[in-house]
């Protein structure tokens, strides 16, 4: 019998709604960075990486030119969370019509979650989603972030984006969609298949 999975959309409607993490302590190593140069390869590394305990699915099947043609897609990015020069997570944005941005997803390599990193990645990529039109010429000035997360994420998921500030909008429970799926909030299409917090194992701070 499966269980079912509750699915909460969350947004912040003012910069000024964001309750940032604290900064990494100096001498700490951590460095985001965004992937500029669109590369299915480390594309499809973060996304394996970070998803493959989260049950992440719906971007497996994506050929080298589908990946290379969703990144390069205006609005889009990439940030990506180093300790000592290794990859330890990452966020992808995704710039929507009307001032919306929405954080496809977000989440940590194993090794890299409980420590506080997750809170601190979540707060500079929403701040990125605040000013992503500074980066993308014509693009309208972002007035809503927003993001899902699921019952399968984990105990801390749900809690972190609210420590951050987010507020729910939409709550949907419906049965799952197959055996090991997480939630909805990574996935382009919207699909309640796989999650984009891939924190979901680690505490909010």
């Amino acid at each position: 019998m499966s269980t079912p999975v509750t699915t909460w959309s969350l947004e912040l409607t003012s910069p000024d709604e964001l309750r940032p993490a604290a900064d990494a302590p100096a001498g700490a190593g951590v460095r985001i960075m965004r992937a500029e140069v669109p590369s299915a390869e480390f594309g499809r590394f973060l996304y394996t990486a970070v998803g493959a305990d989260c049950a992440w699915r719906d971007r497996l099947p994506w050929p080298p030119e589908r990946w290379r043609a969703h990144l390069e897609l205006p609005g889009t990015e990439v940030w990506v969370a180093y300790e000592r020069g290794t990859p330890a997570g990452y966020v992808e944005l995704g710039a929507q019509d009307a001032g919306v941005v929405e954080i496809l997803y977000f989440g940590l390599l194993p090794d890299f979650r409980g420590r506080g990193l997750g809170g601190r990645l979540l707060s500079f990529g929403t701040r990125r989603a605040w000013d992503l039109a500074d980066r993308w010429e014509g693009r309208e000035p972002t007035k809503r972030v927003w993001v899902h997360t699921c019952s399968l994420d984990g105990p801390y998921a749900l809690e972190n984006y609210r420590r951050r500030g987010f507020r729910v909008f939409d709550t949907v429970t419906e049965p799952a969609a197959g055996t090991g799926s997480g939630a909805a909030p990574g996935t382009a299409s919207g699909s309640v298949s796989e999650t984009a917090s891939g924190t979901a194992e680690t505490p909010a701070t």
